[in-house]
């Protein structure tokens, strides 16, 4: 079995979209091995982004991702990057496939821009590129959900 770490993004949350989202996750195979709500401060989701410190959309993304809760997830499948990638759809969502979850469920880039508004940001490859600091999972709660779960994935993502 892999995993992915999948975050659903204050937008959705804030749209009542969770559990529609989980059921799609869920129907998928996925099993969650973890999860948890969480508000991020802006310090938290500047460290959780880091890696795209100087991008254009880097200040807009952590605003986004401070500004209300988002849930976070361990998902476990085989294959589970593939996986999560599919199900998940093209980045921007006017790209996207029919029947994945940002063409069912993210706002367009028109409608919000400046603040890349997918609903999730799928970390595997942050995981994998050695930029990875273990406690930056900590302080987003992921870590210590997967860890009462008997797993460790939030700091050990293993691709496919």
């Amino acid at each position: 079995m892999n995993t992915t770490l999948a975050i659903i993004k204050p937008d959705a949350v804030g749209a009542g979209n969770t559990g529609k989202i989980i059921d799609r996750i869920i129907g998928s195979g996925f099993r969650i091995r973890a999860m948890k709500m969480i508000h991020q401060s802006r310090k938290q989701a500047e460290g959780f982004y880091e890696v795209h410190r100087g991008k254009p959309f880097y200040e807009g993304l952590t605003e986004f991702m401070s500004s209300a809760p988002c849930v976070v997830m361990v998902l476990e499948k085989a294959g589970a990057v593939k996986a999560w990638r599919d199900l998940m759809g093209a980045t921007d969502p006017a790209k996207a496939d029919a029947g994945t979850i940002r063409k069912e469920f993210s706002f367009s880039y028109e409608t919000l821009s400046h603040l890349q508004p997918n609903l999730f940001r799928r970390v595997a490859k942050f995981l994998h590129s050695g930029r990875h600091r273990p406690g930056r999972y900590q302080r987003a709660g992921a870590t210590a959900a997967a860890n009462r779960h008997g797993s460790a994935a939030a700091s050990e993502c293993q691709s496919d």
